[in-house]
């Protein structure tokens, strides 16, 4: 996993979610997986489902659209099968996709909700921000880059602005 997917992954334990990292589905007859899906969420406070597929790939759209599809479209057919059998198949997902840009006037990929990298950190350096210094609202150690994230916004002892 990398530090994209990890960071995805805990800020959604974070905010409440039970998350799959990284989990093959649809075991294939001759062997092998149909499809990886990167993190999947339920909250059970909100009974949310959400699917983020992070890339930093350097493709084309054409190119994303035809793996971000594939990727969706697996999620749909496998969360309440493999991953959350015990939910029901009403709940909507919400399919996120994460990419290095977000250009104006394309706001899906793949069936997905798009955002920009920028757009997710942006969502996340908010939401942690929000805590204040570590000192006084440690974000837990079990979420080291959220934590690091939490310093480097915040400070320990209190919020400072960085030296130029």
């Amino acid at each position: 996993m990398n530090h994209l997917e990890t960071l995805v992954a805990e800020y959604l334990d974070w905010q409440g979610f039970l998350v799959r990292r990284n989990t093959k589905v649809g075991k294939l007859a001759h062997g092998g997986w149909a499809m990886e899906l990167d993190i999947v969420g339920y909250n059970p406070h909100t009974g949310t489902i959400v699917h983020y597929e992070p890339s930093t790939d350097a493709h084309t759209w054409a190119r994303r659209e035809e793996r971000f599809g594939a990727k969706f479209a697996r999620g749909r057919e496998y969360i309440f099968t493999e991953l959350f059998t015990w939910l029901s198949e009403d709940i909507e997902i919400e399919q996120i996709a994460i990419c290095p840009s977000h250009p104006k006037g394309r706001d899906t990929l793949g069936g997905g909700r798009l955002i920009s990298i920028d757009e997710f950190i942006h969502e996340v350096r908010t939401a942690v921000a929000a805590k204040g210094p570590l000192r006084q609202h440690a974000i837990s150690e079990t979420y080291p880059l959220l934590r690091t994230i939490q310093l480097m916004m915040c400070g320990y002892n209190s919020v400072f602005t960085p030296a130029r």
